[in-house]
């Protein structure tokens, strides 16, 4: 597994998943009244938190891509 997601790339993943994930239970909006609405944001904010963290992201790999800055494909 290569790295394919660079640091501004990553930060912005962790911050962005990590409020969607909390969105549902701080922000109060109606949205969130349908479960559905609530484990979308969820799921969606532990997946861009995780591809954050561990530095890879598998969509970019399909379409081969990097944000890294390393030119090793």
């Amino acid at each position: 597994m290569k790295i394919n997601v660079g640091t501004p790339d990553r930060i912005a993943r962790l911050v962005i998943g990590v409020l969607l994930m909390i969105a549902p239970f701080i922000t109060g909006w109606a949205l969130f009244a349908n479960p559905v609405w609530t484990w979308v944001f969820i799921i969606v904010g532990l997946v861009l938190a995780v591809t954050g963290l561990v530095r890879f992201c598998p969509a970019y790999a399909l379409f081969n891509l990097s944000t890294s800055g390393n030119k090793d494909k």
